[in-house]
Order: structure tokens, then C-alpha cells, then sequence
């Protein structure tokens, strides 16, 4: 007999409706399993098997074949364990289904027939609500996730292929999972405060302007002038994320198998600093069904990449898409993913090998040729998407041992959403811009104009710094934003000279490729 089931799969993000057709024949004992499954999904026979034995139901002793439709689709994942299951109990008719309705099946099975969770299951949910039907299947441990998807579709959690047979055959309840506020108390609290900061004014003032435009920073100093400790604190003063950021970096993380166990969503911003052994497949994503990399769980947070030059150069430029364009294409022999990654960029670097070049209290071991080839492995073309650069000088003694305490994160936090505020409500309407950094050249020259006095600065600027065209852009995104802080509708000099002070090059044995 040949029984029809449905169940779902992820693909990049997306979860895509899979359907699970069993077919119980006669002939010699087997198990086969068609319709292009990778390695896990072959080995659900075993488990498949094995679940149905020790559950008290009978195995069929002869042919079974399961074909996996559509079957073009690469198919990963144990998550098909549950619904094959299902498919050879009704095949065999030992479950007569009574349920009204059309769900979807989806579980990874253990030999005693428990169902374990699986990555995804939130883009799954959200695919099997936009293909109507009328409810999901999911593992117990699943519900957490769960709780957080729209409404518009029963969600029925279970914890074992027992449970689920009963279910379907309408002689068991386990309850639906309950819809729950995406905010949850105290996901959004950190354990570190920027006035746990000593000194370092023009720094904290340049961290500030990043998080109210969400430019990308490059911070250049010594070993323990804190840029570590200013770049981990980052992140407490960036906007709250909206709903639609949430749910979307809930999702990346679902598929990438990282949600927390406690609040089973991502709510505050994600900060990720990948160590600089790192490939390039780690950075952006990869596999031979490519999975999100640090630059996609970044996403609507902040990627900290620290001694920026001890990363290769070939993983390094890889980044140049998503600072471009807010997202990574990840192309492979059977398909062209696409995952998203607007993230901040907050790179830290020492100046030179020995890390003292500039220095005053400690003296630099390394000569010209040591200080340009380390510093040489940061390309022109790389440098020229951060937006932001600054010296980190290294603590005096009097800022070191000073009992006053600096400027808190939420009194900052409580100006960069006043910015912010004025910049949603300037480009409402507009796709895919939220903030000054998003803006393209067409925003610029509509809400980044100059008047007379500040035109001849920018201009001077660029002809004494040799700016590029895309450094130009950097300064006019970043006085926008100065501008915006001030509550200042329109640009004038004094942001422009801000904005060239924190977009200029660094001094002369720095990156020469700046700007």
C-alpha cells in the first residue's frame, strides 16, 4: 500500500514543504530510500526500524521503498525519521488516521522511539503556515523556538512516535505550544557597562557615532589600551532590535542550530568574534548544503574582528560582498544560496608587529619593512568599506587609577535611539535602509547636501588626503550622522571636519591604502 505524508526540510534560511511518499510491496525484505537524500537521511532505516520495533508495532517484512519528492531537491537531515515512521504504520495499517486536517511531520527518531529536536524548526514552521496547513508536528524539545512563530497555524509538540500515532488517530491531546512575546525579560541585559571605561573620550565618542549611523569601525593602538574591553561593550548601547529582526535573526540561528535553550530566540543583538584561525568558509558560510558562517550570525549585530591582520588575507576579502551589499552569496554545484549578513564591522589591529610603533612609554622593535608588510595584509579595497578609523592611545596612569566613573551604556544607549529614531523616520518606505551606513549614492545626494562653507572643506579634504569616490561617501554618511546626534537638519562644517577627522589616513607608516 502507498501512504502520502508531508513533512519539511531548510534549505539556506528557507524552509521548503518536502513530500514523503511510502510504498510497502511484496517481495524480499528492504528498505530503500530515493529522491536525492544525503548520508543522515539514509540511515534513518536503522533508526526507522528500530523505533518502530521497540514502540510495540509490527515491522513489515517486505519491501519498502520511500521516495522524498520533489526529487531534484538535496534532502539533509534526520529530521525525515518521524514522518517515514508515520508513513510505513499507515502504509501497514496499523495507524488508521482520524485527525481532520493537514499536517506536517517533522522529527529525528532515537532507537526507543523518543523524538529529538532538529535544526530549523522555525523556518519549517513559518513554510508549512504559508503552504495552509493546519498544523506542524514538532519535537517536544523544539517547543521553546516554537512559541515565538506567527499565528496562523496549530504547532503540536511530541515527545515520542507513541504520542504522535495516538495523535493522529485522534485518541490523544498533548496540548498546542502557546504563542509567547518575542521580548523576553532580561534577554536584552549584559554583564559589561561603558562606564566601567577609564578615559579613552575620543574613542567612546566614535563608538557612539557608529552605533547611532551603524557604521563599521577600525580601531588602531597598542596592546592594552582597550580595544577588547571598548568593542565588547559595544553592543549595550545599539538599538533594541524590532520584531522583523528578531524573527529574522532567530531564524539564522534555528538553522545553524544555536538558539538558546533558556529563551529559544535571539533578542538581543548578536555580537560574534571569531578567533583569526578562521577559513573562509567559517566566515561567510559553506558545506555542501552551505550553512550560515559568523558573518550571517552577525546579522543585525556587531562581528568583532580583533588583530585584524593575523587573519588570512583570502578569508579577509571575502568580506567585501556583505560590507557592500548586506548579504553573502554562497554559490555551489547544485545550487546559489543567498544569507543575510548586515552586520557592524568593529575590527581592532595593532600598529606593527611588536604592537608599539607610536608608542611613547615602550619602544618599537620593528623596522619599516616589518611594519609595512604586517600591515599590508589589510587591503586597499577592504579598507576603503569601514567607514570609521581611530588611534586607541595607550592609559596614562591618572586615567588607569581614576575612582571616577565614566558615562554609563543606557544614558549613551538613550541618545544613539534618538538618532536612530530620525533616521527610520527619514527613510521610511525605503527597502533595505534603517540607518546613514545603508544609505546608496542616489540617498546621499538627497539628504546629504552640502552647503557652500562645508563643500570647500570636503573638497579640500579630498584633494590634500586623496580621498576615493567611496571615501567620499564614508564622510558624507558619517556627518549625516554627526549632523543627526546634534539634532541638526542640515550638514555644515563642523560635522564635515568630524566626519574627515574620523575618515581621514593614519599617520604615515600606518595603511597607506586608507581612503
Amino acid at each position: 500500500m502507498l501512504a502520502i505524508l508531508s513533512s519539511c526540510t531548510v534549505i539556506g534560511i528557507n524552509g521548503w514543504v518536502i513530500q514523503v511518499e511510502v510504498d510497502v510491496s511484496g517481495g524480499l525484505p528492504s528498505f530503500s530510500t530515493v529522491g536525492l537524500p544525503d548520508s543522515s537521511v539514509r540511515e534513518s532505516k536503522d533508526r526507522v526500524k528500530a523505533a518502530i520495533s521497540n514502540c510495540g508495532y509490527a515491522f513489515p517484512s517486505k519491501r519498502v521503498t520511500v521516495n522524498l519528492a520533489p526529487a531534484d531537491l538535496k534532502k539533509e537531515g534526520a529530521g525525515f525519521d518521524l514522518p517515514i515512521a508515520i508513513g510505513i504504520l499507515e502504509a501497514t495499517t496499523i495507524l488508521q488516521r482520524q485527525r481532520p486536517g493537514r499536517y506536517c511531520v517533522v522529527g529525528e527518531l532515537s532507537l526507543d522511539g523518543a523524538v529529538h529536536r532538529v535544526n530549523g524548526i522555525l523556518p519549517m514552521i513559518l513554510a508549512a503556515r504559508e503552504q495552509g496547513f493546519s498544523g506542524i508536528l514538532i519535537p517536544a524539545e523544539n517547543s521553546e523556538e516554537a512559541e515565538v512563530s506567527p499565528p496562523g497555524i496549530d504547532i503540536v509538540p511530541v515527545g515520542s512516535l507513541s504520542e504522535t500515532v495516538e495523535f493522529l488517530a485522534g485518541a490523544f491531546e498533548p496540548g498546542l505550544v502557546a504563542r509567547r512575546e518575542l521580548r523576553c525579560p532580561g534577554a536584552t541585559s549584559y554583564d559589561v557597562d561603558f562606564n566601567e571605561i577609564r578615559g579613552q573620550r575620543q574613542v567612546k565618542r566614535a563608538l557612539e557615532i557608529a552605533a547611532c549611523g551603524g557604521h563599521n569601525l577600525l580601531l588602531e593602538g597598542p596592546p592594552g589600551s582597550g580595544k577588547t574591553m571598548l568593542a565588547r561593550r559595544f553592543p549595550t548601547i545599539l538599538p533594541e532590535m524590532s520584531d522583523e529582526e528578531i524573527l529574522e535573526t532567530t531564524r539564522i540561528y534555528s538553522v545553524a542550530g544555536k538558539t538558546s535553550e533558556k529563551w529559544g530566540v535571539v533578542a538581543s543583538r548578536p555580537f560574534r568574534a571569531p578567533h583569526h584561525t578562521i577559513s573562509d568558509a567559517g566566515l561567510i558560510g559553506g558545506g555542501v548544503l552551505p550553512q550560515p558562517g559568523e558573518v550571517s550570525l552577525a546579522h543585525n549585530g556587531v562581528l568583532f574582528l580583533d588583530e585584524l591582520p593575523e587573519f588570512r588575507k583570502h578569508v579577509l576579502e571575502v568580506l567585501r560582498q556583505p560590507l557592500e551589499d548586506g548579504e553573502v552569496t554562497i554559490a555551489r554545484a547544485n545550487m546559489t544560496l543567498t544569507f543575510p549578513a548586515r552586520f557592524t564591522l568593529i575590527a581592532a589591529m595593532n600598529p606593527c608587529p611588536c604592537g608599539f610603533y607610536g608608542d611613547r612609554r615602550n619602544r618599537c622593535n620593528c623596522n619599516e619593512a616589518e611594519r609595512r608588510r604586517y600591515t599590508g595584509k589589510i587591503s586597499g579595497p577592504l579598507l576603503d568599506r569601514i567607514d570609521m578609523r581611530l588611534e586607541v592611545p595607550a592609559l596614562d596612569f591618572t586615567e588607569m587609577s581614576g575612582v571616577t566613573a565614566g558615562e554609563g551604556s543606557a544614558e549613551i544607549k538613550r541618545r544613539v535611539d534618538t538618532a536612530r529614531s530620525v533616521q527610520r523616520q527619514r527613510f521610511a518606505g525605503i527597502n533595505g535602509v534603517h540607518c546613514n551606513s545603508h544609505m546608496t549614492g542616489r540617498l546621499q545626494e538627497r539628504f546629504c547636501r552640502l552647503d557652500r562653507p562645508s563643500l570647500a572643506l570636503l573638497e579640500k579634504s579630498v584633494s590634500r588626503l586623496g580621498l576615493s569616490a567611496r571615501a567620499y561617501g564614508r564622510v558624507l554618511r558619517v556627518s549625516r550622522t554627526i549632523a543627526d546626534m546634534e539634532g541638526a537638519s542640515d550638514i555644515t562644517v563642523s560635522h564635515v571636519a568630524e566626519a574627515v577627522q574620523f575618515c581621514r589616513s593614519g599617520h604615515g607608516d600606518g595603511l597607506q591604502s586608507w581612503g
